[in-house]
């Protein structure tokens, strides 16, 4: 059939992987450092690698190419969660590479600085970027926060990251629906409770809603509440 489907310029790929990564139906590989569209039974032609690529080398065109297949993309990511993330090989930018942060015992900083001590437990925490089955998922209490929270709010490491797993967005800036993302993470592990936090500004109300929507598609309660920081850096009463 005739339809729309993405091309990748391969001259043009730098081998970043981003485009991969935004990739939900997995049509795409990083194949010896360039992104190939191996499925294209697995594109569904909407262009979610397109805005991701920083070369110019995803575009569209149409010609024939086998129809989407909604229920192989499907089978397969059911698959793919099954499976521990951390034991797969790595491939692509490595900046999206998952790891376990320990926090030094050791917090030292300049004498004339306070002491501050980063409370980031793991690597990525884009949620875009996370992966969805990783072992410092299991058992976790997860912070789902705005970007612009960690600029407004001057002690978020110690009052709302220590001791959770920090997930962070911008449904603004990425344009993209959290929720499917939130909720495979939500579904796929042993998550004791969840915090939201958010700006006071009616964007943030994007974040938020993901957020609720993928609990809610969750068969097991789990505890949850949402906090609003104000533009000054205040938390603000409900």
């Amino acid at each position: 059939m005739i339809r729309k489907i993405i091309k990748i310029d391969e001259s043009k790929c730098n081998g970043c992987g981003a485009c991969a990564a935004a990739c939900h139906e997995g049509a795409i590989e990083m194949i010896e450092g360039k992104a190939v569209l191996t499925r294209e039974d697995y594109c569904d032609g909407l262009g979610e690698c397109l805005p991701e690529c920083s070369t110019g080398a995803i575009s569209f065109e149409e010609r024939e190419a086998p129809a989407y297949d909604e229920a192989a993309v499907f089978a397969t990511k059911q698959k793919k969660t099954k499976e521990q993330d951390i034991k797969l090989p790595h491939v692509g930018c490595p900046g999206m590479q998952a790891c376990q942060i320990a926090s030094s015992k050791t917090e030292d900083t300049l004498s004339y600085m306070p002491t501050v001590v980063s409370r980031l437990g793991q690597w990525p925490c884009q949620i875009k970027l996370a992966p969805v089955n990783a072992p410092y998922f299991n058992g976790a209490k997860l912070l789902i926060a705005a970007d612009c929270t960690a600029y407004a709010y001057a002690n978020i490491h110690e009052d709302f990251m220590k001791g959770k797993v920090t997930l962070i967005g911008c449904p603004k800036l990425d344009s993209v629906d959290y929720s499917e993302k939130i909720m495979e993470i939500i579904k796929n592990n042993d998550i004791k409770n969840v915090t939201i936090l958010r700006m006071e500004v009616p964007c943030c109300r994007g974040l938020e809603m993901a957020a609720k929507k993928a609990l809610q598609e969750r068969e097991k309660l789990i505890p949850w509440q949402v906090i609003t920081i104000s533009i000054d850096g205040k938390i603000l009463e409900d």
